[in-house]
């Protein structure tokens, strides 16, 4: 059986050193690190944004070789900015781009959506638009969910509602997610495994307990885990 995903010398000039990593079966990967450490990096190479080298398969296919639909069906990456200035319904930006006879009706209930997707979206709550955008990235069923941040703007309940429903697709439609995250608790908790990012490279790579804690916590973020959380190390 082929691995979930596959990156071999992944690269892009200035940002991400060259890295290698398998996916053997669909996960929930979270990528942390400090700001500026190449999570984003990492998330644009995989997507083929910005010219990255080396190669990436999902599923044995290049996702980089293939046309928008069969790319969109393999893959769907949601960026960590919340800012849309379009004029449209909430609805048409979830459907947006869809492959070809592809509904965005699981994605609007997913998200709960219903109750503004016919308000603009430029119009909408940061929190809002947010899981507008979210929906959007899950509306094509693809192979491999590259997230980049996708707790961000969203208030406690939604920040696990969403991360039950990233498990949820794992663990039920065999779906990869890779998501850049902050919120380390959250990780721990849902994670199948980290990958900790530091001055562009992999820098750790195993199950969340064992990386949180461990001294790579310590050298990498400068916080250890106290009696009453996290602590300045």
């Amino acid at each position: 059986m082929s691995p979930a995903v596959e990156a071999r010398a992944l690269a892009l000039p200035g940002r991400l050193e060259p890295s290698d990593f398998t996916i053997d079966t669909p996960s929930l990967v979270c990528l942390i690190g400090p700001n500026g450490s190449g999570k984003t990096s990492l998330l644009h190479a995989l997507a083929g944004i910005g010219r990255p080298t080396g190669s990436v398969r999902i599923a044995s296919q290049d996702p980089w070789s293939l046309g928008p639909d069969a790319r969109m069906r393999l893959l769907s990456y949601l960026p960590a900015s919340r800012e849309i200035a379009w004029p449209l319904p909430a609805r048409d930006v979830i459907a947006l781009g869809l492959p070809t006879g592809a509904a965005a009706d699981d994605a609007i209930a997913a998200l709960e959506t219903e109750a503004f997707a016919d308000r603009r979206v430029d119009r909408l709550s940061t929190g809002e638009r947010s899981r507008v955008l979210i929906a959007r990235a899950l509306a094509a069923a693809p192979r491999l969910l590259l997230l980049d941040e996708p707790a961000a703007n969203l208030d406690p309940q939604w920040q696990l509602r969403l991360m039950i429903l990233l498990r949820t697709l794992v663990d039920t439609r065999h779906t990869s997610v890779i998501a850049a995250m902050h919120d380390l608790d959250l990780a721990r908790r849902f994670a199948d495994r980290l990958l900790m990012m530091d001055d562009g490279r992999i820098a750790a790579d195993g199950p969340p307990a064992a990386l949180l804690e461990g001294p790579e916590l310590r050298d990498v973020f400068g916080i250890a885990r106290g009696d009453s959380g996290w602590e300045l190390a």
